[in-house]
């Protein structure tokens, strides 16, 4: 074996060992955040359950609310999600459009109901962890602009609505926290949730709703 094939194979093995071990990771400190609580894990005592060095988590992650983001942008495959995405934009009609992205929305919270119920009591403990949960929202609603956008350039939106209000209720209505509030706290099914955010998008955001 030459030695550029041996030092590819050895780096392919480096960064599959270190794909496991983040893997590992991330399964332990959900079922710990899980069965003690977001507050009570120690990096330490996650480091322990892992089978891990404490620096290793530290380098991988680099805290415990790190851990606990990788764990909620994880939960949903991004293939899965980018496929999702994809189908929208192809989507002519915008009634349409705002169906998947409904049944996006509900895939996307039913992936991360496991960390919901821990993110959200994480956010009542540090400021800095509200801060960076408002960064991750903000992020959201303007990934979500140029799908508004769409719907005005094509004269889809109702006549009244602006651009920026369009862009408020779209950002609301598909949040979290309507998710949590019905389907983890009320008690609603996911399928109940995705109809009935499809029918409240299309019903106040478009004008033959």
């Amino acid at each position: 074996m030459s030695i550029s094939k041996k030092r590819a194979y050895n780096s392919e093995n480096r960064n599959a060992q270190a794909a496991q071990t983040r893997l590992r990771i991330l399964e332990s400190a959900k079922q710990l955040f899980q069965s003690e609580g977001f507050e009570c894990v120690t990096i330490e005592k996650l480091a322990q359950v892992a089978e891990v060095s404490i620096p290793t988590v530290y380098a991988l992650f680099q805290s415990k609310r790190g851990v606990l983001f990788a764990l909620t942008d994880e939960a949903f495959p991004s293939e899965e999600f980018n496929a999702l995405v994809e189908e929208g934009k192809r989507e002519k009609s915008a009634k349409q459009r705002l169906i998947i992205t409904a049944k996006l929305s509900r895939q996307l919270y039913d992936s991360e109901r496991t960390q919901i119920d821990i993110f959200q009591g994480a956010s009542l403990l540090a400021p800095e962890f509200k801060e960076q949960q408002k960064e991750r929202e903000q992020r959201r609603y303007l990934r979500q602009e140029e799908f508004v956008k769409t719907l005005m350039k094509d004269k889809a939106l109702l006549e009244d609505l602006s651009l920026s209000q369009a862009r408020d209720i779209f950002w609301a209505f598909t949040g979290r926290d309507l998710y949590r509030m019905f389907v983890v706290e009320r008690g609603w099914t996911s399928d109940q949730y995705e109809n009935w955010l499809a029918q409240q998008l299309i019903k106040t955001l478009l004008r033959d709703g």
